[in-house]
């Protein structure tokens, strides 16, 4: 025979405190508004990759592009110098050579773009986006050493 405490045991596993139950996602997946600022951020970087990889294919097989949230600070206080695109005292991007790594690995070489000092820069995502093509420019143009007119194809 059901008791009443039983009932309420029942009900106390399928809901929350207050009684709602669980909440599904704010916004479906398939909306705009579900992705993340990083997520968005990422997927900006890539539509600002993709004309520059169409043109330079072969000669960016061997480079990848990466996001950061910030750069890294040593510390003694200093950012990297070598390969570094800075706005004033903060460094933007940083292009990264091919190398050897701690363990002894070869590494590829890269170009990291900071997410938070190029969204402070910006002042809306239209902003945001030139910015982000304009350092990818920069960066590739620094790594195949060309100028950046030739990148761009202007």
């Amino acid at each position: 025979m059901a008791t009443a405490r039983d009932y309420r045991q029942r009900q106390r596993l399928r809901r929350d405190r207050h009684g709602r139950g669980l909440r599904g996602p704010l916004y479906p997946a398939s909306l705009p508004a579900a992705s993340s600022r990083a997520e968005k951020f990422d997927a900006l970087v890539l539509d600002a990759l993709e004309p520059i990889e169409a043109r330079w294919r072969h000669e960016l097989t061997k480079l990848d592009v990466a996001v950061d949230e910030v750069p890294e600070v040593r510390p003694d206080g200093r950012t990297p110098a070598e390969g570094v695109l800075h706005d004033g005292a903060v460094p933007l991007s940083r292009l990264v050579p091919a190398g050897v790594d701690r363990a002894g690995l070869p590494t590829r070489a890269r170009i990291v773009l900071y997410r938070r000092p190029l969204e402070a820069r910006a002042k809306d995502p239209s902003e945001l986006a030139e910015l982000v093509h304009d350092v990818l420019v920069e960066q590739v143009a620094g790594y195949l050493g060309v100028e950046p007119d030739v990148i761009d194809g202007e």
